[in-house]
């Protein structure tokens, strides 16, 4: 049994969505954002020293074991499914997999990120945000030129790869300029949120505003 520590409106989505491809047994543990500060509660320092989302336990492992950052867990989760959503055989299919694995909070996350703090400081923070969006759109138009090539993020076949990307782009639909101008990206996301395991997974983690 593996429990999941999920924060609302959060990362932790994808770790829902990866478990529900898998078949895996899970429970779900929510959380609420402060109203005010819209972090997350200070019970999940009980869980992990930097209270953070997603957070597993998996009760099955000896003595149980906690596991933090979306993508160690990812990572976790495909050795122990024994490879399934794993990197595909093929050598550049795999460099891919890998790529986008950690790109998606290495290299796309951060500018969205930063994004989202300028929108909230008032004046100061609109002409900041002009500088940043050109960065977001190098990211958009890089995704895009990919997604014209293949109909997943490492090739033919969903992988741990797509599940780390969805943030991002949602993030980025959201409040970032992602639309109908790039079609493949906009395909690519239509078709996660249709897979009946996305579906299985918004049910379970309750109220989602899709980053």
């Amino acid at each position: 049994m593996i429990i999941v520590h999920h924060l609302e409106n959060s990362r932790s989505q994808r770790i829902l969505w990866m478990l529900e491809e898998l078949g895996f047994d899970y429970q779900v543990k929510r959380y609420q954002r402060d109203a005010r500060t819209m972090l997350a509660p200070p019970e999940l320092k009980r869980i992990h020293p930097l209270g953070k989302s997603p957070v597993i336990e998996d009760l099955d492992a000896d003595g149980g074991r906690v596991v933090a950052e979306t993508g160690a867990i990812v990572e976790y989760l495909v050795e122990k499914a024994d490879g399934r959503l794993g990197p595909p055989p093929h050598r550049d299919s795999a460099l891919r997999y890998r790529f986008w694995l950690h790109y998606a909070e290495g290299s796309m996350m951060p500018p969205l990120l930063l994004k989202l703090v300028l929108s909230r400081i008032p004046l100061m923070g609109k002409p900041a945000i002009k500088r940043i969006q050109p960065m977001i759109d190098v990211h958009l138009d890089y995704v895009e030129a990919e997604l014209s090539q293949r109909p997943w993020f490492a090739g033919d076949d969903l992988t741990a790869a797509d599940v780390m990307m969805s943030f991002p782009l949602e993030a980025a639909r959201s409040r970032a300029g992602l639309d109908a101008s790039r079609p493949a990206t906009i395909a690519w996301l239509n078709k996660v949120h249709a897979r009946p395991a996305y579906q299985a997974a918004l049910e379970k983690g309750g109220r989602y505003a899709y980053a």
